[in-house]
Parts: structure tokens; sequence; C-alpha cells
């Protein structure tokens, strides 16, 4: 085992491996093996152990009309592990760092861009967001140039006054804003232990002092593997009550000079109030006249003042708007962890962001909307975002000047855009004027249409797109595409917003209609045919431009190729309800007959979309009288009510079949061969009580019609109509023991006009006599008919009891006057 007192001396033996160049800065880079060995009192090596090392040496005043011998001369005397035998090399390196060009992006890792995910173009906006964040506090010059190996002298400045402290923070943060040094930096707890003090008691004394500890560990923070030696000194909770504290202290020196100036003006008014009271003759006017000049003149000092005061505020605004920055920078990066951002969020971070927002500086305010943007994926920030008004603040800064701090707040918008409060309160702030230029802007292109695809959504916003450029803007990127299919998020938003009447209108000017038609056909675009179906549901003028292309899409209709185009087609189709279109020949010389057929048979398995779409289309076709009494013909009122069966779960199918009964019940031809398959009044019946209300509403407007054509079906329906309406009265009676034979017979219905007489309790038995001992049944007349049963004293009452013979005859009425809407 080695003994300390046997250890005598230390050899060093030092290898050059390699010259090379910095990658990023003018400099040389020496790599070489050290080997150390411990050597006992007889000289033999004792313990030994080898070290790469790597010298850096940076060559500051090499410019275009250096020498390359010279300095490559004083490299060599200056550098003793670089032997003379190196100097051509040296040479070589020297005129190539010489004839390199100078990076824009230094080693700093504030240009460097670690949230790439925050912006649609990283390296440019971190660039944007950094530029000017080093140049406005570069102390290099001032305190000199700071080397590693002089680390524990600046850590000794830490510990004097504060001049003192922000020399050392200066130097030592020239070391950490080289990489190569953090894994030691990291290591010296003593030194970091020490800045996280110092930042501690002293941030509120020095700007300056401030902005280099917070950048020192914002190097650390650039990397994730260091992201540890932050939360062990718990800076990024210092830096939140940073924010705070700068926040309150700008707050405090705006009011100051708030009331600096309310005071200058009231001075100013009670001197000229006194020179006005004694106006009272002419020699007084003189004297003021005198007197306003001398004001004048003692005004013009206290402006300078004013304006020198300004000044100097406005420098600390500049200067906190540097150590907000880096502060903020710092907890963007280490908010990378989903804990530590919930932690950020505890202690309102959203909150403070917001505040922040009334500042000036454009690359803080880049900084501040990539944070927010990431921050409001999450529901709880978004809530916050949405109570402190973020929309507001945020439309301020639009349109902006700066292309990525436009681009950063559509996006932030977009991912509020979400909730509906929130695009209510963008509609609100009159952002949709503003938003529809950027469409034609290629940066921001997608994040404008998606989001105004999202406020599009809402009905009541689709008329405000009328009243700017946004169709012609459309119609442009649509008509003017060279793709065959147009991107999607163009696409979406025309969609949405051809589903307002006046924007159809707008978009049908100047043949736009056969336009759209004729590109849709051609590359067979599903969106652009879904579009022109929005369009084609408007009644009106705008439907009417139709006639010229339905033999066109019957064409497309029939063809061997049924996909998701064929499906948009056969639903423009189903929307033209026209008046005089001769639907007849169109099932006829196309073929569309036997196409709707073959796809409504169970065997050929179509898809439940297109199924539903070809239903509504003979919704439209049944319209048509000759075109119905043409459907019956080839017997797809069977397909319909087999159709039915197999799709009773499918509201919106069974609808549009009921629908289809409804037509075909309206002409006169079809109406009785309607009825004499009695499925369909059944079914009608069956479906008069559904829970879907529009379900509800047509089967009652096609049984009215079925009642007045058919008496048998008129009784039918009516007794339903009383059960379904009595029901829990009849359930009621049938629960309980009659008392005689004669009893059934009048609950039956069957004992004429005398058997009444025991519903009135004249009787003992029957009915009556079976409630007599229910009191709680007798005591009230409201609660035996309080669900709809008619007192037996009304004609209603009598007229479901009576005979026909004793009832009286019922009023004429024709239910079948008015089309069913």
């Amino acid at each position: 085992m080695l003994q300390v007192e046997d250890a005598r001396y230390l050899k060093k033996k030092v290898k050059v491996l390699s010259l090379d160049v910095h990658p990023t800065e003018k400099a040389l880079v020496v790599n070489y093996e050290m080997e150390a060995t411990i050597l006992g009192q007889l000289g033999d090596p004792m313990l030994g152990d080898k070290k790469e090392c790597q010298k850096i040496i940076r060559l500051k005043s090499l410019d275009a009309k250096s020498d390359v011998n010279t300095v490559a001369r004083e490299v060599l005397d200056k550098c003793k592990l670089i032997h003379s035998s190196k100097l051509t090399e040296v040479q070589h390196l020297i005129s190539y760092l010489k004839a390199r060009k100078r990076t824009d992006c230094k080693t700093d890792p504030m240009n460097r861009s670690t949230n790439s995910d925050l912006t649609s173009s990283s390296s440019s906006l971190s660039t944007s967001m950094t530029g000017s964040l080093t140049s406005s506090f570069n102390k290099e010059d001032l305190h000199g140039t700071a080397y590693f190996a002089e680390l524990d002298s600046y850590q000794e400045l830490l510990y004097e006054e504060l001049p003192n402290k922000i020399k050392g923070t200066s130097l030592i943060l020239q070391l950490a804003r080289n990489p190569d040094y953090l894994s030691e930096l990291s290591l010296n707890e003593a030194v970091l232990g020490a800045l996280a003090r110092v930042l501690r008691e002293d941030w509120k004394k020095s700007l300056d002092l401030s902005y280099n500890i917070v950048y020192i560990f914002f190097c650390f923070s650039a990397f994730s593997n260091f992201h540890s030696v932050i939360s062990h000194f718990k800076i990024g909770s210092l830096c939140m009550d940073i924010l705070d504290g700068e926040l309150q202290r700008a707050d405090q020196l705006r009011e100051q000079l708030s009331s600096k100036r309310r005071g200058g003006k009231g001075s100013a008014g009670s001197n000229k109030g006194g020179s006005a009271s004694s106006n009272g003759s002419s020699s007084s006017l003189n004297i003021s006249e005198g007197g306003d000049g001398g004001e004048e003149a003692n005004a013009a000092p206290a402006m300078a003042g004013m304006d020198k005061t300004y000044a100097k505020y406005q420098a600390v605004l500049d200067k906190q708007d540097q150590v907000l920055r880096v502060c903020t920078y710092l907890l963007l990066n280490i908010a990378e962890d989903a804990k530590v951002e919930e932690k950020m969020r505890r202690k309102n971070i959203v909150g403070l962001l917001v505040r922040m927002l009334d500042r000036r500086s454009q690359h803080l305010l880049l900084l501040l909307l990539s944070f927010m943007k990431k921050l409001s994926i999450y529901t709880e920030n978004k809530d916050d975002m949405c109570d402190l008004n973020v929309v507001e603040k945020v439309s301020r800064l639009l349109p902006s000047t700066d292309a990525n701090l436009t681009d950063v707040a559509l996006r932030l918008l977009l991912n509020l855009s979400f909730d509906a409060i929130l695009r209510h309160s963008i509609i609100k702030c009159g952002l949709l004027p503003k938003l529809i230029p950027m469409i034609e802007s290629e940066q921001h292109q997608q994040a404008a249409l998606s989001l105004l695809y999202h406020l599009s959504v809402d009905d009541k916003c689709k008329s405000l797109f009328t009243y700017t450029d946004c169709i012609p803007i459309l119609m442009k990127l649509i008509l003017s595409h060279s793709d065959s299919q147009v991107p999607l998020e163009v696409m979406a938003l025309a969609v949405n917003v051809a589903g307002n009447r006046r924007n159809a209108q707008l978009i049908c000017e100047q043949d736009g209609l056969k336009l759209l038609v004729r590109r849709a056909i051609k590359n067979r675009d599903p969106l652009l045919m879904k579009m022109v179906r929005n369009i084609a549901q408007h009644e009106g003028p705008t439907r009417e431009l139709f006639k010229a292309h339905v033999e066109a899409l019957c064409s497309v209709v029939s063809g061997p190729v049924t996909d998701e185009f064929v499906l948009e087609c056969v639903g423009v189709l189903g929307n033209l309800a026209l008046p005089h279109l001769d639907y007849t020949s169109l099932l006829t010389n196309f073929g569309l007959l036997a196409w709707i057929q073959e796809k409504l048979t169970p065997d050929c398995s179509s898809a439940d979309d297109l199924i539903l779409e070809v239903v509504v289309l003979l919704g439209t076709l049944a319209g048509d009288e000759c075109a119905a009494a043409v459907l019956l013909q080839r017997g797809l009122l069977t397909t319909l009510v087999q159709l039915i069966n197999d799709k009773q779960e499918d509201d919106e199918l069974v609808l549009q079949i009921l629908y289809v009964f409804y037509q075909l019940c309206r002409h006169e031809d079809t109406r009785d061969d309607v009825i004499s398959t009695r499925e369909v009044p059944a079914y009608l019946i069956d479906l008069m009580h559904d829970n879907n209300v529009e379900i509800r509403r047509v089967c009652d407007t096609t049984l009215d019609i079925i009642a007045e054509q058919s008496p048998e079906w008129a009784g039918k329906i009516q007794q339903h109509k009383f059960r379904w309406h009595n029901s829990q009265w009849l359930d009621m009676v049938d629960s309980y023991p009659y008392g005689g034979g004669e009893g059934e017979d009048a609950c039956g219905g069957g004992g004429g006009a005398e058997e009444l007489l025991l519903l009135d309790g004249a009787g003992e038995g029957g009915l009556a006599a079976s409630f007599l001992h229910h009191s709680d049944v007798l005591a009230s007349q409201h609660s035996l008919f309080s669900d709809g049963l008619s007192s037996p004293d009304s004609e209603e009452f009598l007229s479901s009891i009576l005979p026909p013979a004793l009832q009286r005859p019922p009023t004429a009425s024709n239910r079948y006057s008015g089309d069913f809407e």
C-alpha cells in the first residue's frame, strides 16, 4: 500500500496529440496527454495516471491585416506545449482562421436554440430572441478577459462590496458562456453556492449583478443534463421572485414619473392663474405679459429636467428588459420537465408573463409569447389566460413588423382558439380583419388559416367574413393552386365559409361556381366538391346556377368508380330541390335509378355514409310527382322498408327514409301505394313517439295525410294516440279487479251508452264501485285526470266512449293543405 511518507517526487510528462482550430471562435485548440508519476525515495515509480487535456489559444487580435508568420511565432513563444517543429502546421491553421468568415452565432448558449419546437423556424427565432442580449451587458472590455485558472480569485470577489461582486460575476459569466467550462463549473459547488447566495441577498441592489448571475445559471439551463444544478440551488423559484419584484419596481417608477408630471403641470397652472387675476388694467397687462416671458424661461429648465428624468426611466426599463428576458428564458428552458412546469403554474407563472406583455422590447415579447404558447396546451394554463384577458393584450401586438413575433402570436391564438369563450374574445377584440391579410403571407399562411378555421366553426362568426377580403383571397388560392389537391387548411376554411348564404353568393360571382365545379371534376377533389355541396344547400338564385352542372354531376355519380368524391357529388344532387328540373330524364338517361337500387341492396354492402346520401337524394327525387311514380314502379318502397328494418338505430338514416315516405304521400298518384304497403303506416305509428323531435314531426305530418286518405288508418291512428296519451290511466284501470261482468264490458267499450252511467258513480258495481273505497283517488278530480285524461263530462271523453251513432260528427279540416317543411 502506498504510504504518504514514501512519496518524494512528482514527475510530469506532456505529449501533444493534435492541433486544430476552434469550430466557432478565432482560436487554436491543443489536445495533449499529461502523464503524472509519483516517485519514491529511490526514484522508482510508485503511482501513475494519464489524462487527456485541452488548451484553447484565443487569437483575438487576428484580422485580415495580421501577418501569419508573426502570429505563429508569437503562439510558439507563449505556448510551451507546441514544439518549434510545428511552426508550419501552426501557420497553416492561422491562415485558415484568417480566411474563415466569422460566424453570426457564437458559442454562447444564449444564441443556441434549445427549444426548437416553440416556433416554426427555430434557428431564426432563437437568433431574434437573443441577438441583443449579450451586447447590452457585455462587461468583457470593462473587466478584462477571464481565465479558468483564476476562478478562485473571482469567487473571492463575491464576498466584497457591490462593485467587486459585479466584477466577479461578470468574469465568471465569461467562463460560463464557454460550453467547454460548464462541466467543471457544475462540479464547483462552492462557486455556484456563492453565486446563488449573492443573487438571493442582493438582486434588489443592482440590475447588473442580478443579470450576470442569472445569465450564468441560464448557461447551465441550455443543457438538460445541467438542470439538476438549477433545481439544487432553487434558481427557478428565485427567478420568479425577481420577475415579480422587477415588475413591481417598474410600476412604482411609472407612478412616480406620472405624479411628477402632474405636479409640474399643477405648478405651472397656478402661476398662470396668479398673473391672470392681476389683469385689471393695461399696465397690469404689460406686467402680465412680462411675467409670461419669465414663466416660459422658468419652464424651460423644468421641461429639460423632466426629459432627463424620463431618459433615466427608459434606461432603467431597458436594463430591466434584459433581466426579465434572461430570467424568462431560464424558466422556459427548465420548463421542459412537466413537474417543474406544474410548480411554476402554482406560483402564477401565467400571471407574470401576462403582466410583462405590456413591455416594449420586441425580443422580450417574442420570448414571452413563445413561453405562453408552450403553456397554453394545458387546460389549467389556458383558463388562467382566459381570466387574465390575454387575448386583448396579444391583439395589440398584431400586426407587427417582426415576422417571428407575428408568427408566434398567431400560434398562441391558435392554441387558445380551441376554447369557445376565447374564440368570442378574439372576434370581440377585432382581430378578424387583421388576420385576413396574413393568409397571403407564406410564413403566416398556415397558422392564420388554421386560426380562421376555428373561428369559422361558429355560425355567428361566418357572416363576419362577408365584410372582409377573405372570399376573394380564398378563391385566388384555390383556383391558382398548381397541385391537383388544394391544401387542407385552405379548403377547411372555404368549406366552413361556404355555409353562409351571403358568402356563397360572393363565391358564385364572376363564374366562381363554374370554375369550382370544373376544377373539382377535373381533379376529383372531394374537399372542393364538399365546398360546392355547402353552396348548394342555400335556396334562391345560388341554387338556380346548378342547373348547368346537374348533368355533369350525374355522369360522375353513375360512373364505375365509387369513392369519396362520388359521395360528395351525390350530396350536391341531394341538395338540388329545383322546381323546373326534369328528374325523370335524369333517372333514365344517366342510369341513376339502377345505380340507386344497387347501392341500397343489402348485398352491395355500401358504406353507411353513401347509403345516407343516396336516401337523401331519393327524398329530393320523390319531391317530383313523375319521378316519385318511377321510383315506386321499380320497387324502391320495399327496399326502403327493408333498409329501415336493418338500420333502426341510425336516427339520421331513419329520419331521411321517413322523409321519403312523406314525399311519396304528398302526391295523389303515389299515396295509395304507400298506404297499401301496411308496413309504412305501421312504422310511422310506431315512431310517432320517438325520442328524436324531428322524427316525431315527420311522422305526425305524414300520418295526418294518411288519416285523411284512409278512414281505416285514421281510426287506428286515433286509437293509438288515445292509448299513448292516457297510458297511465289505462294501466291503473287494468291493475284493479273489476266488480262484475257488466263492469268489464263497460271498460271494454262494448256496453253502449247505458254503461257510461257506471263512470258517474250512479251504480254500485263496475268501475265506479271498484274505486269507491280508494279515498285518495276520489279526493281530487285533478289527481285522476292529471295526465291529460279528459273529464267524464267533456265532449272529448264522450266521443272516445260513445258508439259512432251517438257521436257528434267531426269538423271538416284539410291537414294536407300545406307542404311539410
